[in-house]
């Protein structure tokens, strides 16, 4: 008795694309750039599904580093907010250039988060 045996992609005839050669090196990167194989990636396209990318790995770590500088600036001026002894010497310039400090890591994350929200589709 032989079981009905579910058919592989492997064991069906594949697909033929003709496309020139800049074509192939543009589906090959958008393939990367999702995180897929060529093959998978067309395979989801022509099925008709949306493909999303991956985030770059570059872009989360620099996220990472920019959250701990926050982090780090925050905790200076919690310090000094709290009237903590090791921040007595912090005068009002000091303050306020932590402030602009924390303001303008906060606007470099708004820009790298950007960048991952709208990945070179610009460029």
């Amino acid at each position: 008795m032989m079981r009905d045996k579910k058919k592989t992609r492997k064991e069906s005839p594949p697909i033929k694309v003709y496309c020139l050669p800049e074509e192939r090196l543009q589906i090959e990167a958008n393939a990367k750039a999702a995180g897929m194989s060529l093959s998978a990636f067309l395979l989801t396209v022509g099925r008709g599904y949306k493909v999303t990318g991956i985030v770059d790995f570059e872009q989360v770590r620099e996220l990472a580093r920019i959250n701990g500088d926050l982090g780090r600036l925050g905790g200076l001026l919690k310090l000094w907010l709290t009237n903590d002894r090791r921040t007595a010497q912090f005068g009002e310039a000091t303050i306020r250039a932590l402030l602009s400090r924390i303001e303008s890591t906060q606007d470099e994350m708004g820009q790298v988060m950007k960048s991952v929200v709208r990945p070179r589709a610009e460029s």
